[in-house]
């Protein structure tokens, strides 16, 4: 009786992620996750993209040019997580909405083959299953406000200060970011979506180093706005940053 009870309750919990996951349009592979040290090492955003495809998905690399009638907010974010063992290599894949909030985790999966390209595919293809298990279907879901415009169907992770709570951000910026968090601080994304800016976090929530192409410098909050401050030629650039948390 206890066994059917966990197989039903295994069940519902499968259906509750799917129904969930089938309302998204398509899944971001970024080119790089935190553990490679160069783009596509051991073929691993290759490799996601097939298996996201193997499993009903429509995926772009983060390089990518998306279509125009995709809100940034129909999209899946995906992330490959490593976790550490002892002669064995364990990956996990993570489905993330547009504000990094988890909508689905695989299982783990793993590998005890020596050799990198193959262990990670391995561990890679084994973690996708229980992400095709949950037979993605698109179903044409997508949220409007009251003036018709596309809008994001998650709720905005808490920010950082009082400063980003109270700035004013204009939607209709085409330069705005928009601030997805990571495991040391957060990416900025532009409405293709592509990555202008990886923040990292500092003492004071006020203030992040920034990573922006090869410039590194700072973010900075002040009188409710964000500057990315950098040295150029010995002297001190300030650039406002529209950025929604």
């Amino acid at each position: 009786m206890k066994t059917r009870f966990l197989l039903f309750m295994i069940f519902v919990s499968s259906y509750g992620f799917s129904q969930s996951i089938n309302d998204y349009r398509a899944v971001i592979i970024p080119l790089k996750y935190d553990f490679m040290k160069s783009d596509n090492q051991y073929r691993l955003a290759t490799l996601t993209k097939l298996n996201l495809n193997k499993s009903g998905f429509e995926a772009f690399y983060a390089n990518e040019v998306i279509p125009h009638d995709y809100n940034r907010c129909d999209l899946l974010y995906v992330d490959v997580i490593k976790e550490n063992g002892f002669l064995i290599t364990k990956l996990y894949v993570a489905l993330k909405d547009c504000y990094g909030k988890v909508v689905f985790e695989s299982q783990i999966g793993k590998s005890k083959v020596k050799e990198y390209d193959a262990a990670y595919a391995e561990a890679l293809n084994e973690a996708f299953a229980s992400i095709t298990a949950l037979r993605y279907k698109y179903n044409g879901k997508v949220a409007t406000n009251t003036t018709g415009s596309v809008t994001a169907v998650a709720t905005p992770v808490t920010s950082s200060t009082n400063a980003v709570v109270n700035s004013v951000v204009n939607n209709n910026d085409p330069n705005l970011l928009y601030a997805q968090p990571t495991e040391t601080g957060y990416q900025l994304i532009d409405k293709t979506p592509k990555v202008v800016m990886k923040l990292m976090k500092t003492s004071r929530p006020d203030s992040f180093i920034a990573i922006k192409g090869d410039v590194q410098g700072s973010l900075n909050a002040k009188d409710n706005e964000w500057y990315f401050e950098y040295y150029q030629n010995d002297k001190l650039v300030s650039e406002k940053v529209s950025v929604k948390f």
